[in-house]
């Protein structure tokens, strides 16, 4: 049985609620600023080989019993690991070495040998940075011109501010929480919006075959025609994508406690923007200046 909940009804509200959250979002952002991970300000990489073969999960273990669970960790061979970690404002970086050489060292009986220990810098360059800038403005344009050429500029428009208002919102809930920043956050972030955008153009679609009946019912109630037309789809392909995502966040360790966060935060509110704001904004938009 297809839902009738008459979401253009509260409009204005949940452009307001939008309105807050991103403003919230940006003053967390400007003033409280993130929690950067060793990708983005850099730190110390030590590498370890073992008596006998070891598991990185070992290693992680007990890099987490002496505070460094979010340190990268790879294998090199059966019996080597990198750790990559950031530094700490109380020890020096003699210290910082010891203090883990004793942590790994606690799980064989034979002593570790510490083959490397260096200062590195962030993965995450300025040149990095700029060129991620450079392609997510070429992917907004690529997205403005494929919804444009697809339905019409109006829906482009609507749905590249859905985009923005997701991504600030999980920005801003990552610099509440003070979660670390890292590169899986911004594999992350792509991820959260390539979602939002399938979403808003599987809504759009309804909305662009529902066309011919806006002389008729009106902009208000062809959309929510079109939302409820699509929401039981919205919100089975929402829970079928959060529920995996929580479980990598509950069992999947530090490593993947950031990147699942960030998931989950999009799908939340991707889903809120796809049936609330990116409608919402074309109602509005189509009331101070009708369409044919």
């Amino acid at each position: 049985m297809r839902s009738n909940i008459p979401f253009m009804r509260y409009r204005k509200v949940w452009l307001t609620i939008a309105a807050f959250f991103v403003l919230g979002s940006l003053g967390l952002v400007a003033f409280r600023g993130f929690n950067l991970g060793i990708d983005f300000t850099g730190g110390n990489l030590l590498q370890i080989e073992f008596p006998e073969a070891v598991e990185v999960g070992q290693v992680r273990e007990a890099m987490t019993k002496v505070g460094y669970g979010s340190a990268v960790i790879q294998s090199y061979s059966d019996k080597g690991v990198m750790i990559r970690l950031q530094g700490s404002s109380e020890l020096t970086p003699a210290e910082l070495r010891d203090k883990i050489i004793k942590a790994v060292d606690a799980l064989h009986t034979g002593s570790v040998k510490l083959v490397n220990f260096e200062m590195v810098g962030p993965t995450v360059g300025s040149e990095l940075r700029n060129q991620a800038i450079l392609a997510s403005t070429i992917a907004l344009a690529g997205i403005l011109l494929y919804i444009t050429l697809r339905f019409r500029f109006r829906f482009a428009l609507v749905s590249v501010l859905a985009l923005i208002h997701d991504t600030l919102l999980t920005l801003g809930l990552f610099s509440l929480l003070r979660v670390e920043l890292g590169m899986t956050f911004i594999a992350a972030i792509l991820t959260t919006i390539g979602y939002s955008l399938n979403n808003t153009i599987v809504i759009l679609d309804r909305v662009r075959e529902n066309w011919h009946s806006l002389p008729k019912v009106g902009m208000p109630q062809l959309l929510d025609n079109s939302i409820n037309q699509t929401l039981a789809r919205t919100i089975n392909t929402s829970l079928t994508t959060f529920f995996p995502v929580l479980a990598f966040y509950v069992w999947g360790g530090p490593v993947l406690a950031g990147f699942s966060l960030a998931i989950m935060a999009g799908i939340i509110v991707g889903g809120f923007s796809s049936v609330c704001v990116t409608t919402s904004i074309l109602c509005l938009w189509h009331e101070l200046s009708p369409e044919k």
